[in-house]
C-alpha cells in the first residue's frame, strides 16, 4: 500500500527550507531557477542511493530538561525504492557511553559546546542502529505548537479512545505541590505512579475519543506525546503510529494551495520555525532536500519501534525494562534483550526493516 505522505524531514522542513532559501540566498531567482532545471539530487548518501537523516523533538523553552530528546526518529530514505523507512527509538534505552539515557546525548552535547548536540546524538544513534547518519534535524515543542496553529490546526483521525493520567504539565516538574523539602526528599525513589499520587499538581489528564478530531498545536502536540496511555495506547509503538498521523497531517497543510500559493504563510511559517530548529543541513543543499521531497512524495512509508515487544499480539521486543534501578540512576530504563551495550540484534532487525520490511524478532532465550 502507498501512502501519499512525506516523513518529518521532507515535511515539517519543506515549508522552512524554501522560505529560508528564497529569503536568504544571494538572489531568490538564481536558487529558484537552479531549483526549476537542476534535477539532480546530490545529497550525502550511505551507499545504494539512501539518505539517513537522524529526527529529534526536544522540550525547549521552560521545560524540565529543556535539550532532553523527547522524541528520537531515524528516516532511512530510499530513493532507489521509492521508501521512507521510520525506525523510533525510545528515550528511556540506555547509553552506557555516557551513563545516561539516550535522550540525553544532544543535551549533553550542546552542554559542551553549542552546535555540538546534533554531532553527539548522531553518533550514539549511529552507534546503536549501525547506521551512518547523515543528517540530524532538532525541532523544539514550542515551535511545532505555534507552526500547526498558523496553518489552521490538523484533521487527526483518532484510532482509539484513550485516557493518560500521567502528562506532564509544562513549568510544573518541579512543582511541591504542599510537601515540605523533608517529604519531597522522602518520595524522590517512589515509582512514577506513586509520583503522580504524591504530586497531583505536576501533572494533567488527557483524553481523546475515537474518530475524527480537529486539533490546535497544544492537543496535537499532547497526542503525540502522550506516554502513559491506558491500554494499547500506552506503548511505543502506539505512540510512533500517532506521530506518523501528525506528520502526514502537518505535510498534508502546509502543501496545500492555501499554504503554498500565500507567500506570506510561508514566511511567517519560516520566522515561527527558525527559531525552533537547528539542523547541520547546509544552505546549499536546501535546494536538494526539496527537490527530494517532490521525488518521494508518494513513496511507500514502513514503521518500526525499537521497544518491549507486545505480549498480547505474541510480538517479541528488543529491549528489557531495568530491574535493578539503582543502576540506572533510580529511574526506569531500556536495555538490549542481550545484555548492556549489546546492540547487534538491534542492528539486525533495523537493517532487514530498510531492505526488505515486516521483520520479527526472535524469542529472547
Amino acid at each position: 500500500m502507498r501512502k501519499k505522505i512525506i516523513p518529518l524531514i521532507l515535511g515539517i522542513l519543506f515549508i522552512f527550507l524554501i522560505a529560508r532559501a528564497v529569503t536568504a540566498a544571494p538572489g531568490a531567482f538564481s536558487f529558484l531557477f537552479q531549483l526549476l532545471f537542476n534535477r539532480g539530487v546530490a545529497l550525502k548518501q550511505n551507499g545504494q542511493s539512501q539518505i539517513n537523516v537522524l529526527l529529534l523533538g526536544i522540550g525547549g523553552g521552560n521545560h524540565d530538561g529543556p535539550n532532553l530528546t523527547d522524541t528520537i526518529i531515524l528516516a532511512n530514505i530510499d530513493q532507489k525504492k521509492d521508501k521512507v523507512t521510520l525506525i523510533s527509538i525510545p528515550r528511556d534505552m540506555w547509553f552506557p557511553d555516557i551513563d545516561q539515557k539516550i535522550n540525553a546525548a544532544y543535551a549533553i552535547g550542546q552542554a559542551k559546546k553549542p552546535g555540538l548536540g546534533l554531532l553527539m546524538a548522531e553518533a550514539a544513534v549511529g552507534k546503536i542502529t549501525g547506521q551512518e547518519i547523515d543528517y540530524g534535524v532538532r525541532i523544539d515543542f514550542s515551535g511545532f505548537v505555534k507552526a500547526v496553529n498558523l496553518v489552521g490546526g490538523l484533521d487527526i483521525n483518532v484510532d482509539n479512545t484513550f485516557d493518560d493520567y500521567q502528562y506532564p504539565i509544562d513549568g510544573m516538574e518541579n512543582a511541591s505541590c504542599g510537601h515540605t523539602q523533608a517529604e519531597i526528599q522522602a518520595m524522590s525513589n517512589d515509582s512514577q505512579d506513586q509520583l503522580v499520587k504524591d504530586f497531583p499538581c505536576r501533572y494533567k489528564h488527557l483524553h481523546f475519543n475515537k474518530g475524527p478530531q480537529h486539533m490546535d498545536g497544544e492537543t496535537a502536540l499532547e497526542f503525540v506525546r502522550s506516554r502513559h496511555a491506558t491500554g494499547v495506547e500506552g506503548s511505543d509503538f502506539a505512540r510512533s503510529k500517532r506521530q506518523e498521523k501528525v506528520i502526514k497531517a502537518f505535510k498534508d497543510k502546509i502543501l496545500s494551495p492555501q499554504t503554498l500559493l500565500n507567500p506570506s504563510k510561508i514566511i511567517s511559517l519560516y520566522d515561527t520555525l527558525k527559531s525552533s530548529i537547528d539542523t547541520d543541513i547546509s544552505q546549499n543543499e536546501y535546494d536538494d532536500f526539496i527537490r527530494l521531497a517532490e521525488e518521494m512524495k508518494n513513496a511507500k512509508i514502513q514503521s518500526a519501534v525499537i521497544d518491549t515487544g507486545d505480549p498480547a499480539t505474541n510480538r517479541n521486543g528488543l529491549l528489557n525494562e531495568s530491574s535493578v534501578l539503582s543502576d540506572y540512576g533510580y529511574t526506569s530504563a531500556l536495555l538490549p534483550v542481550l545484555g548492556n551495550g549489546n546492540y547487534s540484534q538491534i542492528q539486525k532487525y533495523i537493517s532487514c526493516e530498510i531492505s526488505t520490511g515486516n521483520c520479527s524478532v526472535p524469542p529472547a532465550k
